[in-house]
């Protein structure tokens, strides 16, 4: 289900590069589509993506950047978004590329362990038996 989510945040608290900062987590989370400062002084972030989780998002938003209030949450009709999508791939002739995005904890490489060795013990007959030496 697609979402658009508006996160108020106080974007002037001293900091240089906050609104960076603040589009760079949105991003980052799973589903988002597009990410856009509104407001009057750009003082609100809008996301737009399928099943974002708008708790863990603001959550991250207070954690790294300072003051962040959850103004809505509101679902996004469809209809009218494929119908501009079926325009623009007509009108431009590109389709449009989606990048995959970075899931933090999930390593994208092998990590071979160390090998493991199994031998027995010449001289040791009975393994049912326990010995505490």
């Amino acid at each position: 289900m697609k979402q658009k989510v508006v996160i108020r945040v106080t974007l002037n608290n001293g900091k240089k590069n906050a609104r960076s900062k603040a589009m760079q987590i949105a991003v980052g989370l799973q589903g988002v589509e597009s990410v856009s400062l509104q407001g009057e002084d750009s003082s609100q972030i809008v996301v737009v993506g399928d099943n974002i989780d708008s708790v863990i998002l603001t959550s991250l938003l207070r954690k790294k950047v300072g003051f962040a209030e959850l103004t809505s949450v509101s679902p996004v009709s469809t209809e009218g978004e494929k119908a501009k999508q079926e325009t623009k791939l007509s009108e431009s002739g590109i389709q449009s590329m989606v990048w995959p995005t970075y899931q933090p904890g999930v390593s994208y490489y092998y990590q071979p362990g160390a090998p493991y060795y199994a031998y027995e013990v010449a001289g040791y007959s009975n393994q049912n038996s326990c010995n505490i030496m």
